[in-house]
C-alpha cells in the first residue's frame, strides 16, 4: 500500500534570524502534526522598526505523512 502526504503553510518569525524563524516554525509544526516529512521555505521577510531589522519571517509549506 502506498502512503499519502499532504502540506500546510505556516508562518514563523524571530527577532533572531531565518535560521531560527524556520527552527521555530518547524518546532511549533511538530507539536501538532505527526510524521512531518520537510518544509519548503516560500518567502523570507524582514520587519523593519527605526531603521534596523526588528524580525525575521518566514512561510513555509510543512509536509506530513497522513496516517493509515
Amino acid at each position: 500500500m502506498g502512503s499519502v502526504a499532504r502540506t500546510t503553510e505556516i508562518s514563523a518569525r524571530s527577532e533572531t534570524s531565518f535560521e531560527d524563524a524556520i527552527r521555530v516554525g518547524i518546532e511549533r509544526a511538530t507539536q501538532t502534526l505527526r510524521n512531518v516529512q520537510g518544509a519548503w521555505v516560500k518567502e523570507q521577510e524582514v520587519k523593519i522598526e527605526n531603521d534596523q531589522i526588528a524580525a525575521f519571517q518566514v512561510i513555509m509549506k510543512v509536509t506530513f505523512q497522513l496516517e493509515n
